[in-house]
Order: C-alpha cells, then structure tokens, then sequence
C-alpha cells in the first residue's frame, strides 16, 4: 500500500489520483485524469491519462486504455498504453497488449500471457473527448436497466 509520502509524490505530479482501496468492488467504467492505482476488484472499462498501478492485492478485470501501467497483482483484459507497462515479480497479465514503441518489462518471477503488438495507429493511443463520453454513455446505459 502507498504511504503518506507515495501518495503526496504521486499526487503532487498528477492532476488526479485515483485510490481503489482493499475490500472495494466496481463492476462498471472508470475515467480518471490522472494516476489510478487499485488494490480492489475492478470489472468493467478504464481510462487513466497518466498511469494505472495495479497493486499486490489489485484483481482487474478490464480493458484499459492508459498512458503506463504497472502490475504487481493481477491484469485480464485488454490494453492499450502509449508508454511504459511494467509487471512486477508478483505481477500477472492475461490478455492483449497494444503498445505505442516497445515498453513492457516483465521481472522474474511476473507472468504475461497473450500478444503485445506494436501498433502505427497513432490515434488509437489517444485519450479525449471520445473516450470520456464513452465511459459516461454506458453509465448512462446501465442507470436505465
């Protein structure tokens, strides 16, 4: 977990930080501007503009769409990061990862499992508009069921 000074030297270099805590469950999407690290239960869709840390106790199930990653739990889903993806000793990935250049480092000890793919598509790495009003129409969606 972060200490106090982790989180004020995450906080003071993000516009956002975004903490799902132990214990805590979402089923649904997320958008946060800044960094977002989980060490919760996350089913659904992701859109972090800085980074998301997928901590020791974090269990994501997703597609996520971010700048840089770091797993040290558990990741299965999609991912598309235009910067670094890490996954630590005690981090697993199961699923597809599209990456900007080729920036993902896995320690000894961490588990990728799927293709990494080094996409062209310069457009598919950007995050704006279109993929805050995509996480706000399916909430939309599921407030009507």
């Amino acid at each position: 977990m972060f200490s106090r000074k982790d989180i004020d030297s995450v906080a003071g270099n993000n516009k956002t930080l975004t903490i799902i805590g132990e214990g805590v469950v979402i089923e649904g999407n997320l958008y946060s501007p800044g960094t977002t690290r989980i060490d919760g239960v996350v089913n659904g869709e992701i859109v972090a503009e800085k980074e998301v840390i997928i901590g020791k106790e974090g269990k994501v199930e997703a597609k996520i769409k971010t700048k840089d990653a770091m797993i040290a739990g558990t990741f299965v889903g999609n991912m598309i990061a235009s910067g670094e993806v890490e996954i630590s000793s005690t981090g697993k990935f199961t699923g597809n990862l599209i990456q900007k250049d080729a920036l993902l480092t896995i320690e000894k000890g961490g588990v990728f499992k799927g293709e990494s793919v080094i996409s062209e598509d310069q457009k598919i790495f950007e995050i704006g508009t279109e993929d805050r009003k995509s996480i706000l129409l399916d909430q939309n969606k599921n407030k009507q069921v």
